[in-house]
């Protein structure tokens, strides 16, 4: 099988436990760090599927690749090649098939339980809710032919299924490193501790289980998505 590329737009935001996955079920896979200046391939014909990771930017930035990634999801939803999106990369999904992406009603750091819709039940099952990572300050709308299987309280679109394809605004490929990592930047964020942004001692308490319980979904939903995956 060909491999599945993904793409990191951050040294802190890899593929964390997607990369786990994909290593367990013998699939192989390539790194393109986009944020050491590594350019997106002109085609997706050499990779079997698509995975996008979060990052700081917006996708509405003036950034040279943007333009690049966006026609590469496009290529890949030509060929019929599965993408998989986690927060920055969902709207980059969005924002390829149609969708826009704006500011949310309120920034979402921390751990925060999102629902299952109708729609999600091939994806998740029996999963009505669970609880996910979080840290974004914009999202998408849904793009055209898509539906929405994740909600929250502060974000109505946690994640959309489009074909083959899942973005995600939520991040469930999330490490205890990662989440380490990223209470270090909190405080830059500038937004005191409320209903939807947690501190960094919320985010790390009781993490070890909660991320074990995350796991156990994101089993479901990347196994549901590499069923997909092309073959040839």
């Amino acid at each position: 099988m060909k491999p599945i590329a993904i793409f990191r737009h951050s040294p802190g935001e890899g593929p964390g436990y997607f990369a786990t996955f994909l290593d367990r079920h013998s699939l192989p896979w390539t790194l393109f760090p986009v944020d050491a200046g590594v350019s997106p391939p002109p085609t997706p014909d050499d990779f079997s599927g698509l995975c996008f990771m979060g990052g700081p930017m917006s996708v509405n930035d003036d950034l040279p690749w943007i333009p690049r990634t966006l026609e590469l999801i496009r290529k890949a939803d030509a060929s019929g090649i599965p993408v998989i999106g986690h927060c920055l990369g969902g709207q980059l999904m969005a924002r390829a098939f149609g969708g826009t992406v704006g500011r949310n009603p309120v920034k979402e750091i921390g751990w925060g339980e999102v629902a299952a819709t109708d729609a999600a039940k091939d994806w998740l099952g029996d999963t009505a809710r669970f609880e996910a990572f979080h840290w974004h300050g914009e999202t998408f709308t849904l793009p055209q032919g898509a539906a929405r299987i994740l909600q929250s309280a502060h974000c109505a679109n946690q994640a959309f299924v489009r074909g083959p394809h899942l973005g995600m605004q939520c991040h469930v490929e999330m490490t205890d490193t990662m989440i380490r990592s990223w209470c270090e930047l909190w405080a830059a964020e500038g937004v005191p501790p409320s209903a939807s942004v947690q501190t960094p001692e919320q985010m790390q308490a009781g993490m070890e289980a909660r991320i074990v319980a995350m796991r156990a979904v994101a089993d479901r939903i990347y196994g549901r998505w590499i069923r997909e995956l092309r073959g040839d």
